[in-house]
């Protein structure tokens, strides 16, 4: 009979052979180093073997445990090896029906479908990493109360925005799994208002005239790439999305007309942004040093993608505004907060342009073209109020050269 120190002694040959231990089992060393578990027997009067594990793995003892199982099987009428196929096609449903696997399986679908490399990896991890505690968990066995423990230790560590993402995408997960008939019910559902609500963070943003005054001043000053200066201008006056900013393609912008037509990142619907005089002189300018590119702010190193998502905020801190006093994002609060209590510009022609989901009273969505000649008006506005800002300082000092 075989020991582990005759196991561990043994060595391959050029050809697979094996060592028998007692009733049947015995252990297969192939070419390659590895050591394989067989169980011979015979059934009907023909000889069969069973592929029962790796030793080390598996050790000397399970295998013989193993082997008595078998030979139980035998004894009971049932051949081994169609019970250890049936048992390996199980093992095979359920390792494709945990969780884990059943969401990486619908976020490659959704990689498929479009979705942006960035999301891609968020969701990866927060499968993998955030709700690694039921990632091997079959998915019909993940109940309200195990969902919600794994969420906990989100909240815990004092992530609470994280685990209600968490909860989200675990519920689309859930819903993918019922439509693809592994799971009866979405527990995410259950915990509606269970978890800690975070506290709100609005993105850093300036609204003081002065200030923003001193921004502009400043982004029209910079003195990096022709392709970030130019980012730098448009952002406040045109306050879309960081990334819709940095993905423009020229084929979108039409500078006769005046307007620049795409497909917004968020609501995947179609939108209108409308040139101002001063938006379409910085295209104009930039024209002939991108027009390669299918992109309006191609990256340095390779022209066939958008510049880096950190471009604008890098310039922003090189400038000397940290993350505290303005972001990309925050040229949309700045837009919205000025263009309604300065400017006095109608709320639903602000929202329009932010490219929200507005809706009419009857609760239809406006169409891409809803109060275009309204809009057309208020980021011409928009951008005339932004150069007397910017220009502020000059007629001030240019006042006191008089007077003095």
């Amino acid at each position: 009979m075989l020991t582990d120190t005759k196991l561990r002694a043994l060595k391959p040959k050029e050809a697979s052979h094996r060592v028998a231990d007692s009733n049947g089992l015995c252990i297969e060393v192939r070419p390659t180093g590895a050591k394989v578990w067989r169980y011979r027997y015979r059934y009907a009067g023909k000889p069969s073997i069973v592929t029962m594990g790796e030793y080390p793995a598996l050790s000397l003892m399970q295998a013989r445990a193993e082997r008595d199982k078998l030979r139980a099987l035998l004894k009971g009428g049932a051949n081994p090896a169609h019970v250890a196929r049936a048992e390996r096609a199980v093992q095979a449903e359920r390792a494709n029906s945990t969780f884990g696997s059943i969401g990486l399986e619908l976020l490659a679908k959704r990689a498929k479908e479009g979705l942006s490399p960035g999301s891609v990896k968020r969701e990866r991890r927060l499968i993998e990493k955030d709700l690694a505690s039921i990632c091997d968990m079959p998915i019909a066995d993940v109940s309200a109360p195990i969902l919600l423990a794994a969420l906990r230790k989100l909240e815990q560590r004092g992530i609470v925005e994280t685990a209600h993402r968490a909860r989200s995408h675990a519920g689309r997960v859930f819903r993918y799994a019922i439509a693809t008939g592994r799971a009866q019910r979405n527990p995410a559902d259950d915990l509606a208002g269970a978890l800690e609500q975070p506290q709100t963070k609005h993105f850093a943003s300036l609204t003081e005239p002065d200030r923003i005054g001193e921004l502009l001043r400043a982004l029209w000053a910079y003195q990096g790439s022709p392709v970030t200066c130019a980012a730098l201008r448009l952002a406040p006056m045109l306050f879309v999305r960081p990334g819709e900013l940095r993905q423009a393609k020229w084929a979108d912008i039409d500078l006769d007309a005046r307007e620049w037509r795409y497909i917004t990142s968020k609501t995947k619907t179609a939108h209108i942004v409308p040139l101002s005089t001063q938006a379409a002189a910085v295209l104009e300018e930039l024209w002939p040093l991108t027009k390669r590119s299918a992109y309006v702010f191609p990256g340095v190193r390779s022209s066939d993608r958008p510049m880096s998502e950190n471009t604008v905020n890098a310039a922003l801190r090189n400038l000397g505004f940290d993350g505290e006093t303005i972001v990309g994002h925050g040229f949309r609060a700045m837009a919205r907060t000025v263009l309604d209590e300065v400017l006095g510009f109608r709320p639903d022609y602000i929202e329009h342009q932010l490219a929200h989901a507005v809706r009419d009273p009857l609760g239809r969505a406006y169409n891409r073209t809803a109060h275009l000649p309204e809009r057309r008006k208020m980021m011409q506005g928009w951008a005339d109020y932004l150069d007397s800002l910017r220009n502020s300082e000059k007629k001030v000092a240019s006042i006191r050269k008089k007077v003095a």
